[in-house]
């Protein structure tokens, strides 16, 4: 049996761990990298720490000072700094009167991308790389009182061509990006902290290795030892224990090992993340002189041939790709907003982050260890030896002066990582070539921490940027719908990194029909439970998780645009719910009848949880009824529900124990489309050039020339003015037409497409006939792009239906992307309302694609992709441009109705939940299409499934179709 436990026997683990070395921020007296653990408590000082956050002053060469916040990007604040040019970050600070005498540092959790440090003048340390924490040392520079601190910064440093992070944010990222600490230590202090656990072999108790790097900086001989008390999460002592006491020599340090055994302790994972804390004490001659608290979450990561295990059992990673983004804060941290996310992920029944394509904030990792979320952390590394990266046409990405750089980051990575039990396994880098140089990497970084595999995105199978990666956890970006299945044959697990590519780059397309962003979640349901099914296939993170936009002071609005389910402004977009549904761990089949019983089917797809560890409801008819299902995780069962066999409705929630809600299922027992017709006085007229209808005290004007429909009135009210006419809507994969490498072309110049119906030259022929029960008015038509047919059929009981067929003869094919009958409506025909048959059977009431709804035109002037500065609306649907709101203009899937109405009167067209709806405003008037056919659009990225059902339009294909309309 193939078994890697990443983890190594006691004695070697800890000098691996802290073997490597990194940029140097520590003095020649101090053992390897570390980042010493900010004290929480310390007998010598009051405080131990000082935030640094808030306004400094920054200047650009010999420029006036200006205040900037910390943290921050500085081009997000209205600053330029050019490539080469050194930005200069100062401030005051006062140091507390009880740290004199005592070490000093500062930490800084990012800076982009090289720092150096300077206290009153004199240089205190460096730093190449952003979004890893990094410290200096101020000893014999710092004093009592008043002292400055100058940071002085420069981006598109080396650390940021090779993570490509400013080529990517289409801007230069550079500034103090986290959160800057001061803070002391006693002169005997602990230096480094770090913490692993492990089961035993049935994985009930655990044995907690602590490793504690203790330094001497004072003038004499010490005594110390280590007291360690474990808490629970309520606070109860859980275990207490001392190390043995050594004797620290003046000027030196030793590591301290601990081994602490812990019975039955509660497992930490996503779905059960419990913690506790370990409260370590250094005792100095019998005095506690420095308490340092840390959470502990109990959980062991092992890989068993092909499968990764937590505690135990195989997982499968329900995941997102995360940029840390802000339209208005650019990659800046910010705690509430990194709180928000996890939170927003987790509430969409996501188990996985994948922090493309650097490292997370600390707050972030804090929020993923609290609330249960698996994390990738990956070192800022990204297309080394990738098209994407120019540069690389130029450089050797073999060649071993990119090295140091390569180490750092993912050294940095781990540092600064490493004791947050979310973190599953470290990526080494995004999408690039293996190399002898990621092997030193690959090899550095598993002696760093041997408690966790490796993955490195280099895309993996076939030609593309293989390059035969030793990676623990193999790789495959955008896999079509086979891939979960070719996971099978793999040695590894293998972790679809980035798939389920969301549309971004067709973008006019999209400015046009939102609805193309509402169509993406039936394949991915497709895809999901096609990637559950597969062992090997650890799972995947989509891309993206939030748009990655950045809207510039100087009015730009830059980066790679609308991918992500939810937006910058953190509202969730149509894919959010879509994502929801198919990261469901929990399937609910339709209720059968059994016995006189009701009986539903449920399927458990949680790794660790029963479903009797869940809030499981019932409401009927509106009433809640309580119920239990002892359905155990990645297993089905039989329910019988409490409620009677007589119901309406049925609606089946669960509730997991942060009061998420997991799944909601509605099934109705109602008939869908009960329409109550009456009957209407039907009459006809002609002549050698008009074909006139007279349906009730509706009016119908036709023209025997072009073979079209003129006019509707009622009661000489004008209701339409054109059509039901044949319309082929070719598909659009503009991206903005911004010259570039990536596609990173997100503009505010983008307009939306103006779409029509097919020309119509002339009628070869029209005629009309009334029978008892109904006219009929057919037509020859003779189109620029080809010939059709078009039928209209006036009934008794105020129907009217509108059959079609049109033959394409235009010689060059057309990638289609809707093909219907287009309706054109005055402006007050304002309210659009349907009933469809969608993906899931119910969404949430801001959703575009809900089944049943109402929206409003409320079309603005806006001729940009989106509003500068600020969302225009609390909800995504309500976001409008010249063709009205998100949700008025999007397609409404697989109607059974929709109509527009206006004060006059309603047009209604009743459907069969298979065709499709698309209103907007054009021209001064709304167009209407009813469409037989219609995809999901025509982003490049997407593969099958998304990408099934795209047709292309040939010479001599023959469309055909029907609508049928009611005017009220």
């Amino acid at each position: 049996m193939e078994l890697c436990k990443f983890k190594l026997s006691k004695g070697s683990w800890l000098a691996l761990l802290l073997a490597c070395s990194s940029f140097g921020n520590l003095s020649a007296q101090q053992a390897g990298p570390f980042l010493t653990p900010l004290p929480d408590q310390l007998a010598t000082s009051k405080t131990s720490r000082i935030l640094l956050n808030g306004q400094w002053n920054f200047k650009v060469a010999n420029t006036k000072p200006v205040t900037i916040q910390v943290p921050g990007e500085w081009e997000m604040q209205g600053q330029h700094v050019a490539a080469g040019e050194t930005a200069v970050y100062e401030r005051s600070f006062d140091m507390p009167d009880d740290w004199e005498g005592n070490p000093v540092y500062i930490r800084f959790d990012g800076v982009s991308s090289h720092a150096l440090v300077k206290v009153n003048d004199q240089v205190v340390g460096e730093h190449e790389g952003g979004f890893v924490a990094f410290q200096v040392d101020l000893a014999g520079k710092v004093n009592k009182g008043k002292n400055k601190l100058t940071v002085e910064v420069q981006a598109n440093t080396i650390s940021d061509i090779l993570s490509c992070v400013s080529q990517y944010a289409v801007h230069t990222v550079g500034g103090i990006l986290r959160k800057a600490t001061l803070f002391t230590v006693p002169k005997v202090h602990i230096s480094d902290a770090a913490i692993a656990t492990e089961f035993d072999s049935k994985y009930v108790h655990a044995t907690l290795k602590l490793a504690g790097l203790v330094q001497n900086s004072s003038d004499q001989q010490q005594q110390v030892q280590l007291r360690y008390v474990l808490r629970d999460a309520e606070g109860k002592t859980v275990l207490q224990k001392s190390s043995d006491k050594i004797q620290l020599g003046l000027g030196s340090h030793k590591q301290i090992e601990s081994l602490l055994a812990v019975k039955k302790p509660k497992q930490w994972s996503a779905e059960t993340p419990y913690l506790y804390v370990l409260e370590t004490a250094l005792i100095v001659d019998g005095k506690a002189i420095q308490t340092n608290k840390q959470k502990v979450g109990f959980r062991e990561i092992e890989v068993l041939k092909n499968q990764l295990m937590v505690n135990g059992k195989p997982i499968k990673l329900r995941g997102v790709n995360r940029h840390a983004v802000h339209p208005l804060n650019g990659r800046a941290a910010d705690p509430a907003i990194d709180l928000q996310d996890v939170v927003l992920f987790k509430q969409a029944n996501v188990n996985y982050i994948r922090t493309s394509h650097y490292p997370p904030s600390e707050e972030f990792l804090n929020a993923a260890d609290e609330l249960g979320m698996y994390v990738e952390s990956e070192a800022a590394l990204s297309w080394i030896q990738h098209h994407a990266s120019p540069i690389w046409r130029k450089w050797d990405y073999k060649d071993k002066r990119f090295l140091p750089v390569m180490l750092g980051a993912n050294i940095d990575n781990v540092l600064s990582n490493r004791n947050h039990p979310s973190v599953l396994f470290w990526s080494l880098g995004n999408e690039s070539h293996w190399s002898p140089l990621w092997a030193e990497v690959n090899t550095r970084v598993k002696a760093l921490d041997p408690t966790r595999p490796t993955s490195f995105h280099d895309q993996t199978w076939g030609g593309f940027n293989n390059g035969g990666s030793k990676a623990d956890i193999a790789n495959y970006h955008y896999p079509g719908i086979n891939g979960p299945a070719a996971t099978d044959t793999m040695k590894r697990p293998t972790l679809f990194g980035e798939y389920a590519h969301l549309s971004t780059y067709n973008r006019r397309e999209l400015l046009t029909d939102p609805g193309i962003r509402d169509a993406y979640n039936a394949p991915l349901v497709t895809f999901v439970d096609s990637i559950y099914k597969h062992s090997a296939n650890l799972g995947g993170a989509i891309w993206s998780g939030i748009d990655d936009t950045f809207h510039l002071p100087d009015g730009r609005i830059v980066g790679y645009g609308p991918w992500g389910p939810i937006d910058g402004w953190r509202r969730p977009k149509p894919e959010y719910f879509g994502m929801k549904k198919a990261y469901s761990p929990i399937r609910i089949g339709t209720p059968q009848l059994k016995k006189g019983k009701v009986v539903v089917t449920i399927e458990n797809r949680y790794d660790f949880l029963s479903l009797d560890q869940l809030k499981l409801v019932a409401i009927v008819d509106g009433k809640e009824v309580p119920f239990r299902a002892a359905i155990g995780p990645r297993t089905s069962g039989e329910i019988i529900l409490p409620i009677q066999a007589e119901y309406g409705s049925l609606r089946i929630i669960a509730m997991d124990n942060q009061q998420n809600e997991v799944e909601n299922e509605l099934f109705e027992k109602v008939a869908k489309n009960q329409e109550k017709f009456s009957a209407t006085e039907l009459q006809l007229k002609q002549d050698s050039a008009y074909i006139y209808v007279k349906q009730g005290n509706v009016d119908y004007t036709f023209s025997r020339t072009y073979g079209k429909l003129l006019a509707v009135r009622k009661d000489g009210e004008l209701i339409l003015t054109k059509g039901p006419a044949v319309a082929l809507i070719e598909a659009n994969a503009e991206d903005g037409g911004k010259p570039n490498v990536a596609g990173e072309t997100y503009q505010n110049n983008i307009a939306p497409l103006k779409q029509y119906e097919q020309y119509t030259l002339f009628a070869d022929a029209a005629e009309a006939s009334q029978t008892g029960d109904s006219i009929s008015v057919r037509m020859d038509l003779r189109y620029q792009n080809g010939t059709g047919k078009q039928k209209f059929v006036f009934l008794k009981n105020g129907l009217l239906r509108v059959e079609y067929e049109m033959v394409y003869q235009q010689g060059q094919e057309m990638d289609l992307y809707q093909a219907g009958l287009m309706l054109e409506l005055p402006l007050s025909y304002d309210k659009l309302a349907w009933s469809r048959k969608g993906t899931f059977s119910t969404y949430p009431a801001n959703h575009i694609g809900r089944n049943e709804g109402e929206a409003v035109l409320h079309a603005v002037p806006l001729y940009e992709v989106e509003e500068h500065g600020k969302p225009q609306a609390k909800d995504w649907k309500d976001d409008a441009n010249i063709l009205g709101s998100n949700d008025f203009r999007s397609t409404k899937g697989n109607i059974y109705w929709a109509s527009l109405r206006s004060p006059a009167a309603t047009v209604k067209v009743l459907s069969n939940g298979q065709q499709h709806a698309r209103a907007w405003k054009q021209d001064q008037q709304i167009q209407w299409l009813i469409a037989d056919y219609s995809n999901n659009g025509s982003e490049p990225f997407y593969g099958s499934p998304h990408s099934y059902g795209r047709k292309k339009l040939k010479k001599g294909d023959k469309l055909s179709g029907q609508i049928i309309l009611k005017i009220n």
